[in-house]
């Protein structure tokens, strides 16, 4: 495989508003990233995923653009911008940007010129319709309702598919298209090292044929802005891309495709909804599903692509709650499903207060939610009479605020988050949880983070060996095996709380076994010595001569 920059890398996406402030104003804010740049050079992080910072109305936290080229005041200037990319540069930590450009804010200028008139010079570079009777098409709204919002300016409805301050912008358009090239262009000089793409599968959707995702010339698009942009660059890009299976990664990812260096797939978080009925339909997850689809992936991009990893981000639960135990066995689940995810092929993402373990918020009051998306469905649901008891049910399980709390960094007020009123309210742990008393606690969910992210710089076998699952069907047990060259990486991982039997495969020779990282302090050397697993328990033996 033809070896990049980023292989060896580990990504942490740095969510703004929740990170740290620095001006006591409530809100996370560029210089407060900056201050705290030691604590993710301490981590031994790579690149940072920076949510937007860009001039918004914040009708969606920042993925609402009005201008593309300027900073939201409350996350400071573009001079503060441009120090943090600076000081990421003296720690040998590259700033990787969000990218939306599926759409934008109605507040940008585009669009304030295309509603003046129908002949008005930027009209076709949003997606306007006549209708008679009510909007043009059926096509639903992903933050509830009708994707189209009548305009009475024009008397045309323009199509939003998030929220109706979010209309969706034309890229069959080249003007659009040219226009944000030069965009990609402005930031990649400034210093910026790529792109983490929002909802890129939507840009080349039709929606008089009503499709949304994987349009007819979504593909030639992104080689477009290859050829046009990122080739130009030594850089590192990752389509969000909920449509994607591995197959159609390929098509993203491929050898001489010319288009993006990974995808990040949805498949496996969505094993734990109802099939069909979207994230708030809850139930168990299926674990075997979850090992068969982590697993296609795996060995479907071998050597043909790359995958990205994660667990967690600004849009998901947190994973401790979710598929760990976030009380008795916080820390050693929290390990475990990073030692399971980082042994992998590709590329690790952590999301702010993983590594240390933040867990769910599970407020009871819906007054005390801030994303929008949370806010429809329950106004959508109670308007439905749904108890309103089920409801909250699903939005302390999957709500976007639970990874949206400000960050836990001391046992101070707010968890040091903040000196005023913060955003959104502290998660009530963050007097157990905190990532002052993770660094100075050796045992902690922090220095496991930082010792998976070093193995990854470390051995090639981790970032080039070759995947296979084991015990594909046991409803407990997650393990694998990476080969490269005459090596083999072996990863034994209890999901759950029992302790079910586990014995080395017989082929598996462990006369020279290396234990590289466990969750547990006394674990044996060879893997062969072991009857059965522990609670949660994740093991790493490296076998070779």
């Amino acid at each position: 495989m033809e070896k990049a920059w980023w292989h060896k890398s580990t990504i942490y996406q740095i969510y703004p508003r929740s990170f740290n402030d620095s001006n006591g104003d409530g809100i996370g804010d560029i210089p407060g990233i900056i201050e705290k740049l030691d604590y993710l050079e301490l981590l031994g992080i790579d690149i940072i995923w920076l949510s937007p910072v860009y001039q918004s109305p914040n009708d969606d936290n920042g993925y609402d653009i009005s201008n593309y080229y300027e900073i939201m005041p409350d996350f400071g200037t573009l001079e503060d911008m441009e120090k943090l990319i600076e000081e990421a540069k003296k720690r040998d930590i590259h700033i990787m940007m969000d990218l939306v450009i599926n759409h934008t804010s109605d507040e940008h200028a585009w669009f304030e010129e295309s509603r003046k008139s129908k002949d008005n010079p930027y009209r076709d570079y949003y997606i306007w319709r006549e209708s008679g009777d009510g909007p043009p098409s059926d096509i639903q709204s992903v933050f509830s309702g009708s994707a189209w919002e009548w305009d009475e300016q024009t008397g045309e409805y323009y199509f939003h598919l998030f929220s109706k301050k979010q209309p969706d912008l034309n890229l069959h358009n080249p003007e659009v298209r040219e226009h944000l090239y030069k965009m990609m262009n402005y930031w990649l000089d400034k210093g910026v090292s790529g792109f983490r793409m929002d909802v890129i599968d939507l840009i080349g959707k039709e929606i008089d044929e009503k499709v949304l995702t994987d349009g007819p010339r979504l593909h030639e698009y992104l080689q477009e802005m290859n050829e046009k942009v990122l080739s130009h660059y030594p850089t590192v890009t990752v389509g969000e891309t909920p449509s994607a299976t591995p197959e159609t990664a390929k098509l993203y990812t491929g050898k001489g495709r010319n288009e993006l260096d990974m995808v990040f797939t949805f498949q496996h978080m969505s094993l734990d909804e109802r099939a069909g009925e979207g994230k708030w339909a809850l139930k168990e997850l299926d674990f075997p599903e979850l090992k068969r689809v982590l697993s296609e992936w795996q060995t479907s991009l071998f050597q043909k692509g790359w995958n990205s990893l994660y667990w967690n981000n600004h849009d998901q639960p947190r994973i401790v709650s979710r598929w760990g135990n976030d009380q008795e066995y916080r820390i050693v689940s929290a390990k475990m499903l990073a030692t399971v995810l980082h042994m992998m092929q590709g590329t690790p993402f952590v999301y702010q207060g993983e590594e240390i373990g933040m867990t769910n918020s599970n407020w009871d009051d819906i007054t005390q939610y801030r994303d929008i998306e949370t806010i429809n469905y329950f106004h959508e649901k109670k308007t439905e009479g749904v108890p309103e008891g089920e409801i909250m049910k699903s939005i302390r399980t999957k709500g976007r605020d639970n990874a949206r709390t400000p960050f836990q960094w001391n046992d101070d007020t707010h968890g040091g988050f903040t000196e005023g009123n913060p955003w959104i309210e502290v998660n009530s742990n963050y007097k157990k949880i905190n990532a002052k008393q993770a660094i100075k606690d050796q045992d902690s969910i922090f220095h496991h983070y930082q010792k998976l992210i070093a193995l990854r710089k470390r051995l090639d076998i981790l970032v080039y060996g070759e995947y296979e699952l084991l015990l594909g069907d046991h409803p407990e047990i997650m393990a694998y095996t990476r080969k490269w060259e005459d090596q083999t990486l072996l990863v034994v991982a209890n999901f759950y709380g029992g302790n079910p039997e586990f014995h080395l495969p017989e082929a598996a020779d462990d006369s020279h076994a290396k234990m590289l990282i466990s969750n547990y302090s006394d674990t044996s050397e060879r893997p062969s010595d072991i009857n059965s697993l522990r609670p949660y328990e994740a093991i790493v033996y490296l076998l070779g001569k």
